[in-house]
């Protein structure tokens, strides 16, 4: 689904105090990057500052190998004294999902889940993103479905869900209702440079904000190329080409 889910966090210390040790615990593998990034394959933070703001409300996911991690995590995070969301256990989202739920310092909502399929390319199974508009949201989905590329899943009138095009798993919702979702970045991969562009135009064409016109970005990568918009709720999102040239 994601290239990457980027957070923003009030303490970088909390946040490492916390995600080391539950992701270690689920055997994710061991995390990259430096002073600014912390990175577990499509997942990492960054300390908050000048122009991004802490992300608030957020449910996220990760997916792991067995019930036996999902355990491990939720008493990792016990340990370390994050607040329980939710004990191990099974959960009636689908006949063999089995969820673990903890908060973060920042209050957001982190679970690792088990479930038939697990998959391979990313940690990323879920995310769950509460928007001040549902229909204005979905419209903005929309116009960039075809450069993300995405495709609707569900839409029930309180909820809107979204998979990637082709191979692939892990979805991402948007949520009616409740404490709305700020401040998260979204980074979708894009297969070549020109799906980038193409991403970029039709969010702007249909009256959205660019927050980054296409173009290299070396501080990511040698051939990192991106471009951003805002979304209605004011969260970064990006298509992102992470090509060899």
């Amino acid at each position: 689904m994601f290239d990457h889910v980027t957070i923003r966090v009030s303490d970088r210390r909390a946040a490492e105090r916390f995600y080391r040790p539950v992701l270690e615990a689920a055997r994710l593998e061991r995390p990259t990057g430096g002073p600014v990034y912390l990175q577990w394959r499509d997942f990492s933070f960054a300390e908050a500052g000048p122009g991004h703001p802490v992300t608030r409300n957020l449910h996220l996911a990760f997916s792991v190998a067995s019930r036996d991690l999902v355990d491990a995590f939720w008493r990792a995070g016990v340990e370390v004294g994050a607040p329980d969301d939710g004990r191990p256990g099974v959960r009636d989202f689908t006949p063999t999902y089995y969820g673990a739920f903890l908060r973060d310092p920042d209050g957001n909502s982190v679970e690792a889940v088990h479930r038939d399929g697990r998959r391979t390319d990313g940690n990323v199974d879920h995310l769950w993103i509460r928007v001040g508009n549902l229909a204005a949201s979905r419209t903005f989905f929309e116009a960039i479905a075809p450069h993300a590329p995405i495709r609707r899943l569900t839409d029930t009138g309180e909820r809107v869900s979204y998979v990637r095009e082709g191979p692939g798993g892990g979805t991402f919702s948007l949520v009616a209702g409740g404490a709305r979702t700020e401040h998260v970045h979204l980074g979708f991969l894009a297969p070549d440079r020109a799906t980038v562009d193409a991403f970029h135009a039709a969010a702007l064409a249909a009256g959205y904000a660019d927050n980054g016109a296409p173009g290299p970005r070396p501080e990511y990568g040698p051939h990192y190329y991106g471009g951003f918009v805002v979304d209605p709720d004011g969260n970064n999102v990006e298509s992102v080409y992470v090509g060899t040239g």
